[in-house]
């Protein structure tokens, strides 16, 4: 073998291992996001359906159900599933209301996780806005006027 040879062969070996490494790395670090689709519930408002209410109460309560089986318009369907990114683990939610007329008639909680349910809304419910200060007039009372400035108007 000559040299052209010989540095034509180290430069294909070169190109091919660097092309092996890149596609190595790449395919490693692609990002896969968490897929979160419907509804997602509290346990807590869940508990709260019972049978007697109104379709407009449970829809104030638990929000537009995932699937109105047009078929079936006494059945609401709220549906709920989260992958997080890369695990083949995906969490479920399914709880089904029955009504007869206007009226809840039965409700069946086919599947409630509760690591599903209870992260986001508990974080809501927790958070409490800072207290009004003495100084401020409450909603009730009329307002004051200004107290006169040492320095004047202005």
């Amino acid at each position: 073998m000559n040299r052209d040879q010989i540095s034509a062969a180290v430069r294909a070996a070169f190109v091919l291992a660097a092309l092996t490494g890149a596609v190595g790395v790449t395919t490693g670090c692609v990002y896969r996001p968490n897929i979160q689709q419907g509804n997602l519930l509290d346990i807590e408002d869940v508990d709260q359906v019972q049978t007697g209410m109104t379709r407009s109460q449970v829809r104030y309560l638990l929000g537009t159900p995932m699937l109105a089986d047009p078929f079936d318009p006494q059945r609401w369907d709220y549906i709920y599933t989260f992958k997080r990114g890369r695990s083949s683990n995906v969490e479920r939610a399914h709880f089904v209301v029955k009504f007869e007329g206007d009226k809840v008639a039965r409700v069946e909680k086919l599947d409630l996780p509760d690591e599903v349910t209870a992260h986001s809304k508990k974080q809501q419910k927790d958070y409490e806005p800072p207290a009004a200060s003495s100084a401020e007039p409450s909603a009730g009372s009329p307002p004051q006027p200004e107290a006169p400035r040492p320095d004047g108007p202005g």
